[in-house]
C-alpha cells in the first residue's frame, strides 16, 4: 500500500489527501451499512461523497459552460466562476471502484471489509489506480490476502505482458498519435482521404495506448502474485455492437452492466424501457469518458447502434456472415471514435463531412511507415489469438523461442519505439 501510495503522489502529492478521504468515507459506510438497519440511507450518502468530488473535477465546467451557452440563448448572461484545477489521475476509476463496492456490500454479495488497510490497498494499487482495470472488491480483497506464488512461468507470463503492452503504446500508439496529433491539431490543411486514414489509425492508436496500459497493469500485478481481470479480447474482431462491448474495456462494460444498466431494469422490462435503459447506459459511458458533449454524442452512437442491433435480433432475426458483419461493426466503431477523438462537435462534423466530399492525395509521414511496420507483428498475434494460429514464435513451448521472441520485441520497440509520446490516453479520464 505504500508503494501504491508513493506511486500516486508521485504525479500529484495534494491529490493523494482526496484518495484517503475517499477510501475514509467508503470504508466507514461499508461498516455501516454492515451493522445499520438503514443501509440505503448509508448507501446513498456512501456514493453521493465521492461522486460529489468527481463532479467538482471533472464536470463542474462542462456544466457551467453547458448552462451558461443556454441561458445566452435566452438573452441571460449568467455564469459561475471556472475551476482552475487540474483533474486527478485515476479519479473516475477509484470513484467508481469505491460506489461498486459499497453497493456489493448492500446487496448482500460481499461482507463489509473491517481491515481499513485492505480496503485502502483495493483502491489504490498502483497498477490500475490510474487506468484501471476497475476491479472489484470481492475478487481483489481475497488475492491481497492471499498471492499466488511467484513462479517461473508466472514470472515470464507477466514480463510478457508488460514488454507487449509496451509494445503496442510505444511502437503503435505514440508512433501513430504523432500522424494523428498533426491532422487533427490542423484539419484545415487537409482532405478527406487523410481524414479517413486519420480515423482508422486513431482507431488503432487509442485500442493499442489503453490495451497496452492494461497490460502492463495486469503483468505487473501478476509478477507480485495478483491477477487483475482481463481489460481486452481483440474487440475490433467483434461481429456486433454488443460482442465490441464484450470485448473492449471489459470492467467497465461489466460494471455499466452492473451497476447502471440492471438497477434501471435492464431488459426486464417493457421493450420501450429495455432500449431507454440500454442508450441511458451508453449515455452514461459517454459521460463516464469525458466533460464535452463529443464524448456524450459518442455515448449515444454507441447506444443507438445497441437498439439497432437488439431490434435486427428480435424483428429481422438474419444472422450476418462474419466475413461481413466484422467490417461493419469495424465501421461503425470507427465513425463513432472520430467524436471521440475530436476536440469539438464542430471538427468531428467537419472530418465525416469532409470524408465523403474532399478526396486526394493523403498526407504521409515517417510515423505512419514506421507504426505499421510494428502494426504487422501486432496484428499477427491478434489472429493467433482470436483464431489460434499456430506460429511457432508466438505459440512454442521451447523456452529459447519464448525468449527470442520477447528479444525481438525488445528491438522493435528500441528501434521504432516513441519515448517521448507522452502520457497514456486514458489517465486523463
Amino acid at each position: 500500500m505504500v508503494v501504491s501510495f508513493a506511486f500516486y503522489i508521485n504525479w500529484q502529492p495534494i491529490y493523494a489527501l482526496l484518495l484517503v478521504a475517499v477510501i475514509a468515507i467508503t470504508y466507514l459506510v461499508g461498516i455501516k451499512i454492515g451493522d445499520s438497519n438503514k443501509q440505503k440511507r448509508w448507501l446513498t450518502i456512501g456514493i453521493l461523497m465521492p461522486l460529489l468530488s468527481l463532479f467538482a473535477f471533472k464536470y463542474y465546467n462542462f456544466i457551467n459552460e453547458s448552462v451558461f451557452c443556454l441561458l445566452g440563448a435566452i438573452g441571460l448572461r449568467m455564469k459561475l466562476p471556472e475551476m482552475k484545477a487540474l483533474m486527478p489521475i485515476g479519479i473516475s476509476f477509484y470513484t467508481f471502484m469505491a460506489i461498486s463496492y459499497m453497493a456489493d456490500v448492500y446487496k448482500g454479495k460481499i461482507k463489509a471489509e473491517q481491515n481499513p488497510l485492505m480496503l485502502a490497498l483495493f483502491l489504490s494499487f498502483f497498477p490500475q489506480v490510474s487506468s484501471g482495470p476497475i476491479g472489484r472488491a470481492g475478487q481483489l480483497i481475497p488475492r491481497f490476502r492471499a498471492p499466488e506464488l511467484l513462479t517461473r512461468d508466472s514470472l515470464l507470463g507477466g514480463v510478457k505482458m508488460l514488454i507487449w503492452g509496451y509494445f503496442m503504446k510505444l511502437c503503435i500508439a505514440d508512433r501513430w498519435g504523432l500522424y494523428v496529433d498533426t491532422v487533427f491539431s490542423n484539419i484545415t490543411n487537409h482532405n478527406g482521404t487523410t481524414y479517413l486514414l486519420t480515423s482508422i489509425l486513431y482507431t488503432f492508436q487509442i485500442y493499442c495506448d489503453f490495451a497496452g496500459y492494461s497490460l502492463i497493469a495486469i503483468g505487473a500485478a501478476k509478477i507480485m502474485g495478483i491477477r487483475l481481470m482481463d481489460n481486452f479480447r481483440r474487440p475490433y474482431f467483434a461481429k456486433s455492437i454488443k460482442d465490441f462491448w464484450d470485448r473492449w474495456h471489459i470492467s467497465l462494460s461489466t460494471w455499466l452492466k452492473d451497476y447502471v444498466y440492471i438497477p434501471l431494469g435492464g431488459n426486464r422490462v417493457l421493450p420501450a424501457r429495455h432500449l431507454l435503459n440500454l442508450l441511458l447506459t451508453f449515455l452514461v459511458s459517454g459521460l463516464w469518458h469525458g466533460a464535452a458533449w463529443t464524448f456524450v454524442v459518442w455515448g449515444g452512437i454507441h447506444g443507438l447502434m445497441q437498439i439497432i442491433y437488439t431490434l435486427w435480433k428480435k424483428v429481422v432475426k438474419i444472422n450476418i456472415p462474419a466475413l461481413v458483419s466484422i467490417p461493419i461493426t469495424f465501421i461503425c466503431v470507427n465513425f463513432a471514435w472520430i467524436f471521440f477523438r475530436a476536440p469539438d462537435l464542430k471538427t468531428a462534423i467537419s472530418i465525416i463531412h469532409g470524408i465523403f466530399i474532399s478526396h486526394g492525395k493523403p498526407f504521409m509521414d515517417i510515423s505512419v511507415s514506421y507504426g505499421a511496420i510494428a502494426f504487422g507483428l501486432f496484428i499477427l498475434k491478434d489472429f493467433h489469438d482470436e483464431y489460434n494460429w499456430k506460429i511457432c514464435i508466438i505459440d512454442s513451448n521451447n523456452i529459447w523461442l519464448n525468449h527470442f521472441f520477447l528479444a525481438v520485441l525488445i528491438i522493435f520497440i528500441l528501434l521504432f519505439g516513441v519515448f517521448d509520446g507522452g502520457q497514456f490516453i486514458y489517465f486523463q479520464f
